[in-house]
């Protein structure tokens, strides 16, 4: 009872000789390249050289505009209305840092954004033509603080009066689409009630 297993498979695989029949590995191919015949695909060696030599160039070419657009700074030039002359010694808030560009410009398209959404219309011309007032005051107020600004140079103080007047521009745009919005439902349940 006390056998080994190790020897007894040991021994049995000695004795037996286990194999393949002859030819069967001929066969077997043969039969896979019935089954699955080869089938020759067009070479595009062409086309993937093309494309690589059009993905280089336009990585090339958006490198070349990003180097560009960073060595040439932009100058702004403020025209005086006075005699026409123009002054480039005048800065912005975006001139300041790449992070005040990003602020000024973000309010700055949000504030067109809202202006060009504005539909005016007899209605509620008197109510816009009141809040285009107080935007025109507020924009007023922008241009001293900038002057300011290029007077004095950059403090904290202008730097923040200059963002609050863009958040109060861009606040004051956004509470004028709220009133448009529910003189135009009150006239819509106006009309509804009359018909």
């Amino acid at each position: 009872m006390g056998q080994d297993l190790r020897k007894l498979f040991e021994e049995r695989r000695r004795n037996e000789k286990f194999g393949m029949k002859e030819g069967h590995e001929e066969r077997f191919l043969a039969r896979m390249e019935n089954e699955f015949p080869k089938s020759k695909k067009p070479s595009f060696v062409f086309l993937k050289i093309a494309a690589a030599v059009l993905v280089l160039l336009t990585a090339g070419w958006f490198a070349y505009q990003q180097l560009n657009a960073t060595n040439d700074p932009i100058k702004t030039a403020i025209v005086n209305k006075d005699n026409g002359t123009e002054k480039t010694e005048s800065i912005s808030l975006g001139d300041l840092s790449p992070d005040l560009k990003k602020v000024e410009n973000y309010y700055v398209a949000n504030i067109n954004y809202e202006l060009s959404k504005l539909e005016i219309s007899e209605d509620n011309k008197a109510m816009v033509d009141g809040f285009m007032d107080r935007l025109s005051e507020l924009n007023l107020e922008y241009n001293r603080l900038n002057a300011e600004l290029n007077e004095i140079g950059p403090n904290d103080q202008t730097i923040n009066a200059l963002i609050k007047n863009l958040q109060l521009r861009l606040q004051l745009l956004h509470k004028l689409r709220e009133k448009l919005n529910e003189l135009k439902s009150s006239k819509n349940e106006h009309d509804t009630n009359t018909i």
